[in-house]
């Protein structure tokens, strides 16, 4: 008995719809996460509540020239440093005075 084997183009064409698949399921959704989060790290101002990766809610009470951190204030006398891709959120304002 034989093997049927594929014809070249047909492997050509699942490679090409496996590739395709890759781009619109996998890449693309995530550069644009990148993208977006990106925009909201060079957004960051002072005052600005934001929500952490790790679920501390704050304010921005200093936001260095140079390097990777933040300061955030949890309230009237205390402060955290972060670094500054460990914001996952900008909360709307007023959203500490709520909790």
């Amino acid at each position: 008995m034989e093997a049927q084997q594929g014809s070249p183009m047909s492997m050509l064409f699942i490679f090409i719809i496996f590739g395709l698949i890759f781009y619109f399921m996998i890449y693309r959704p995530q550069a644009k996460r990148n993208k977006e989060h990106k925009k909201l790290m060079s957004e960051l101002t002072k005052g600005t509540e934001v929500l952490t990766a790790g679920g501390i809610i704050g304010k921005i009470a200093k936001v260095p020239e140079k390097g990777d951190v933040i300061v955030i204030a949890l309230n009237d006398k205390t402060e955290i440093t972060i670094n500054r891709n460990y914001i996952a959120a900008v909360l709307p304002k007023g959203t500490i005075e709520t909790l």
